[in-house]
């Protein structure tokens, strides 16, 4: 039944019926005191509308429920079950609500069991977004609110809050608000967040295209116990564009320098195309460093950065002998240019300029974990590649800076322009198809000039670096073709021409007071031209030795390449030339040496050159029976290639043969690799009594070992055990909340994949030149990982120095997949950086920008661009 009392004329209608309308629009009236539309359905009696002046309200109040009740006395309106309420673009649905006309207020509380706990909550719905409460009063007129227990999902998370105030549309202030990405309880699977944020007062910012969540005091939570990462405030926004946001820092213990905490910092976007992070290293012992980044990017046609390291260690105790203060620095930039940004004009940087004991004194622990500690050298370039649509030429500029630490001086490559024609062929024919070897010659030219200076530190851009820079130019031409006679062999001929011009030259000479030999750099311009040239023939024979039918071994394939050359240059050495010079040793021997030595252009060959030279390549397969393969056979690698080198020059006044080179390489049983070399001296090498270096003979024929080396590695896995059957085929019980990937066996005992790796190497060295003891280096190294369950990773490596019997380069680290974030645990425990690193990082892209990972950049997948 329904009914609909508006104001209109009574003519024409009984008393009585008049009597009881103007009551019953009395009753409402009392009962309804606002001024505006208000619609009341009871869906089990009667549906409502009152129509009444506007001057309080701007829209219509709907209600439903299973029961209404109306206190006209108190102007109250109770709703019972399932009621709802909707006032413009406001909708509340609750167990119970309670309607104060007189203070325009609604309450709305969820449904409650026998002990009053709240077991369905109250929501309401407001501009697309879901809220949800144990209770709420809102007020109709300020559009206010107080909630207790109110849920609210932003972006990818979650805040749960006490006590929370609606001043506005946009503005929510929320008392001891917990926030968590924890998905498990996003979609109430469970109800315990795995982690989450707590802060004793949050303010709530709304906007039409992003939200924002300004805090004090933040705490991390994690499976409900507190952890000592606290934050004096954050701010996250809650938005698909890069923000600011505070960067979380790892912490541990270096046995050198003490506790820290690693990487705490500040992030902030800079336009669309630029954000800076500051990250700062702090130490208990007194060291620091700070690391300002600046990265950029433009959408196909750049992308790059700016750093730096600047920081101070401090070893010891100040006022002992083993206290130590040390100033470091590190200067780096990165840019690449998009491919499709220029064909025809390339750009790119790569600079990392560092203090010669940076690595060694820095306390950024991300270089020893990454084992930078143990470079040796620093290299630096820019370049930039012009070409050309139209022209057969490409023009490359370059500037180097190498750092070598264990001298302490740098080269500099100031700068390098290379200038390239791209081949062509001499005697190009018509038609396209080459034959013989007067069509097939082709030709390869350029200019080098090169600017060039090995300084140290102190002198770089000074006049004395200055002052010792040499510029060279050099021109080479190479001239080369091939054919084919009677069908089996490869005959292939080249010539090169190289001229070079050069701003020092060499004065060499010996000082007897010092007794050393002294070499200066003039300041004169010098050049030289020098010529060589080669043929060479090449074949491939094949041999088979077969087997029985029946036999394991069916059949084994040997494939040689053998090549034979000739080559021939000039005796640049000669007086006529002017190339080389002599002078007294310290046995007083005439001694020669080129002009053009410790130059940038290189010197001509010394000597005449008539060589023979050989070399054979050989790879040998072997075919066995296997069932496992579909043909019935399978190959076998026994060595995929072993080469031997060397040669034999018909002008040499003496040791004609050169050294016998060997080396090898192979994959035994599939996973074994093994790669070797071996270097034999054919001339026998004699020791004067208690001499430890010896002298060669010309005794052609006392071989002896001047080089050996063997590498070998071996990977495993659990493939090697054959394929494991999926648990999800072999099992039907599957693991619930948070344990999904987890299936059980008939004894509830968990089944999943266990992947894991070990590589093995091992590495063998011996050298031994002219000396009568050779030097040997051995050492075994271990890598690894194994996934304990779904989500626990643990990785680590050990090598092993077996000559001198030490450990080193040893790493073990752990990390744990949350689901919602990640924990990462990283040690060295043995070496000059024994060290460990704790880290823990939310895994939703709204905290890795506002509470970031120490690498969040443009990188980050929500960037903008």
């Amino acid at each position: 039944m329904s009914s609909t009392l508006v104001k209109t004329g009574f003519k024409n209608i009984p008393l009585i019926l008049i009597i009881l309308i103007f009551n019953n629009f009395l009753a409402h009236l009392g009962a309804q005191n606002l001024a505006g539309n208000k619609i009341v359905n009871d869906t089990i009696a009667r549906q409502d509308t009152i129509v009444l002046p506007k001057e309080q309200l701007e829209a219509v109040v709907k209600t439903k429920a299973d029961r209404i009740r109306n206190d006209i006395p108190k102007k109250m309106t109770y709703l019972n079950k399932n009621a709802q309420v909707n006032y413009q673009d406001l909708s509340i649905s609750a167990d119970y609500i309670s309607i104060d006309w007189n203070k325009s207020l609604v309450f709305a509380r969820g449904e409650i069991d026998s002990l009053g706990k709240i077991t369905k909550p109250a929501i309401a719905v407001q501009g697309g977004k879901t809220y949800e409460y144990d209770e709420f009063t809102y007020n109709i007129k300020t559009r206010q609110a107080i909630a207790f227990n109110a849920r609210t999902e932003e972006s990818e998370g979650v805040i749960v809050a006490e006590k929370t105030k609606k001043y506005n549309d946009s503005v929510f202030f929320m008392r001891r608000g917990k926030y968590t990405t924890d998905e498990y309880f996003i979609k109430k699977k469970d109800t315990i967040a795995d982690y989450y944020l707590l802060a004793p007062n949050i303010k709530l910012i709304k906007g039409q295209n992003k939200s924002q969540v300004i805090t004090g005091p933040i705490q991390l939570y994690i499976e409900q116990v507190p952890t000592p990462l606290i934050m004096p405030f954050a701010i996250l926004p809650f938005s698909d564009k890069r923000s600011a946001g505070i960067l979380i820092p790892s912490f541990g213990e270096r046995e050198d320098v003490g506790f820290y905490l690693n990487s705490l910092g500040y992030y902030q976007p800079i336009g669309e195309h630029f954000d800076v992070k500051i990250l700062a290293d702090i130490y208990t012992k007194g060291s620091w460093n700070l690391r300002p980044e600046v990265n950029y990017k433009k959408n196909y046609k750049y992308t790059g950065n700016f750093s730096a390291d600047i920081g101070t260690t401090v070893r010891g105790i100040k006022g002992l002998s083993d206290y130590s203060k040390t100033g470091t620095y590190r200067i780096a930039w990165r840019h690449q240019q998009d491919s499709k940004a220029n064909p025809f004009l390339t750009f790119s940087a790569s600079v990392d300029v560092v203090s010669s004991k940076f690595y060694n004194n820095t306390v950024n622990n991300n270089y020893a974990f990454n084992q930078n500690n143990l470079n040796a050298q620093q290299n630096s370039s820019i370049s930039i590649v012009k070409r050309f649509l139209t022209l057969p030429v490409t023009i490359t500029g370059t500037s180097s800076y190498s750092q070598n630490f264990s001298t302490g001086l740098a080269d500099l490559k100031l700068p390098v322009l290379n200038v390239a024609i791209n081949q062509f062929y001499l005697f190009k024919p018509k038609n396209g198809i080459r034959q013989g070897l007067l069509e097939n010659i082709t030709v390869n030219t350029g200019l080098n000039l090169n600017n060039y200076v090995q300084t140290d530190e102190g002198e770089l851009f000074t006049k004395a670096m200055w002052d010792k820079m040499q510029t060279g130019l050099k021109n080479n031409i190479s001239l080369g073709t091939n054919t084919t006679l009677a069908k089996y062999f490869t005959f292939s001929v080249s010539a090169n021409i190289d001229n070079a011009l050069t701003t020092k030259t060499l004065t060499r000479s010996y000082n007897p007071l010092s007794n050393k030999v002294v070499d200066v750099l003039n300041n004169k311009i010098a050049g030289y031209s020098s010529f060589s040239t080669s043929a060479s023939l090449q074949t491939v024979l094949y041999g088979m030795l077969n087997f029985k039918k029946d036999a394991k071994i069916q059949a084994i394939r040997h494939m040689m390449t053998p090549q034979i050359s000739f080559s021939y240059s000039p005796d640049f050495s000669a007086p006529s030339f002017g190339y080389y010079k002599n002078y007294y040793s310290d046995r007083g021997e005439m001694t020669p040496y080129s002009i053009f030595d410790r130059g940038i252009v290189g010197s001509p060959n010394s000597g005449l050159v008539q060589a023979l030279n050989f070399s054979i390549n050989n790879n040998l397969e072997m075919k066995i029976k296997s069932k496992k393969d579909s043909t019935g056979v399978k190959k076998l690698k026994i060595f995929e290639s072993l080469t031997f080198n060397t040669s034999y020059n018909f002008a040499a006044p003496k040791y004609k043969w050169s050294i016998f080179s060997f080396n090898g390489q192979t994959t035994l049983f599939e996973k074994l690799n093994l790669n070797t070399s071996l270097t034999l001296e054919p001339y026998q090498i004699v020791f004067a009594p208690g001499e430890d270096t010896g002298i060669r003979t010309e005794r052609f024929g006392h071989f002896s070992i001047q080089g050996f080396n063997a590498q070998l590695s071996y990977p495993l896995s659990e493939a090697i055990f054959g394929e494991r059957e999926e648990p999800a085929k072999k099992y039907k019980k599957k693991g619930e909340i948070r344990n999904e990937s987890y299936y059980f066996d008939e004894d509830n005992y968990a089944r999943f994949l266990q992947p894991w790796s070990l590589n093995i190497n091992a590495q063998y060295g011996y050298t031994r030149s002219l000396t009568r003891f050779g030097n040997n280096v051995a050492s075994l190294g271990l890598d690894g990982s194994i996934r304990l369950t779904p989500y626990w990773n643990l990785t680590g490596n050990l090598y092993y120095d077996i000559i001198t019997k030490e450990i080193a380069n040893t790493q073990i680290g752990f990390s744990r997949d949350q689901r919602s974030f990640t924990i990462n645990f990283n040690w060295i425990p043995y070496g000059q950086y024994k060290v460990y690193d704790f880290f823990i990082g939310i895994k939703a892209n709204i905290l890795r920008d506002a509470l970031k990972y120490k690498d969040r950049s443009f990188t980050q997948p929500n960037a903008p661009f």
